[in-house]
């Protein structure tokens, strides 16, 4: 790990030698993510309530795929970029170093001005939380810092997968922005609202409804079982298939040449 943090101190030292344009990059970050929570409010200037839901809910379940997904985005950038990787040959570089490559792969890529959208997250949260039905207790604390923490670790799970299936294809899947960057646009309102079909498939296929539907009932009092209080700590066991596809992806890997 201190190999890690020396990797992420050079690339924030990197970032900022361009101070004004790190800046400039962290605003229009925030303007992205400020377009989904304009939605939001649009929503809810005409109707008082989504599905049983209301306004705080929305933006209680926003903030916390939106914190989520910077962490994941700030740090694994270097999956979600593996394409470029595969391309210039910065990936072979990789494979010939003493190091887990995994380890390599994050330490390449870092972004910063991702953390934009995370500052906005709590600011969101610093208004919801205190305007929430929620009451505060410590058991509701720690699944709301659960849900942050899990749902960053799944998106991370996601961008890996998705730079599994580079390695067969060499340039980028599309699709799975549906998983990522789509999540993240769904995951503004409670998973529910998409129907049960759509529930289940984030259920059991892609966990994103442990992270942001069920721990919020048990946030709302609408649950009480301990399985909704701990229901983000079940959608790290997609960590397990996202490493083993990712390790049998890499064994069929191919050199591009460059």
């Amino acid at each position: 790990m201190s190999l890690y943090f020396k990797f992420f101190s050079l690339h924030l030292k990197s970032q900022m030698q361009y101070k004004v344009s790190f800046f400039i990059t962290c605003f229009a970050n925030v303007l992205v993510a400020f377009g989904g929570l304009v939605g939001i409010i649009f929503m809810f200037t005409r109707f008082n309530e989504v599905a049983g839901f209301t306004f705080e809910d929305a933006l209680l379940c926003y903030a916390v795929m939106l914190a989520a997904f910077s962490l994941a985005e700030t740090f694994g950038r270097g999956f979600d970029l593996f394409p470029q990787m595969l391309g210039n040959g910065e990936f072979d570089r990789a494979l010939v170093r003493p190091q887990p490559i995994i380890l390599m792969v994050l330490s390449m890529k870092m972004e910063f001005v991702r953390i934009a959208r995370l500052i906005q997250a709590l600011l969101i949260f610093a208004y919801v939380i205190p305007n929430s039905a929620v009451i505060w207790t410590w058991d509701n604390i720690l699944t709301l810092s659960l849900m942050v923490v899990c749902g960053a670790i799944l998106f991370f799970a996601l961008f890996v997968v998705y730079a599994s299936f580079t390695f067969f294809t060499t340039e980028g899947l599309e699709f799975m922005n549906i998983f990522t960057n789509g999540g993240l646009e769904h995951g503004r309102y409670p998973f529910s609202i998409y129907g049960q079909g759509v529930l289940k498939f984030l259920t059991y296929v892609i966990p994103l409804a442990l992270v942001q539907y069920y721990p919020l009932l048990y946030l709302l009092g609408r649950e009480n079982g301990v399985f909704y209080m701990l229901s983000p700590l079940f959608s790290l066991l997609f960590l397990i298939p996202a490493y083993a596809f990712f390790r049998f992806s890499l064994s069929r890997y191919k050199s591009t040449g460059s």
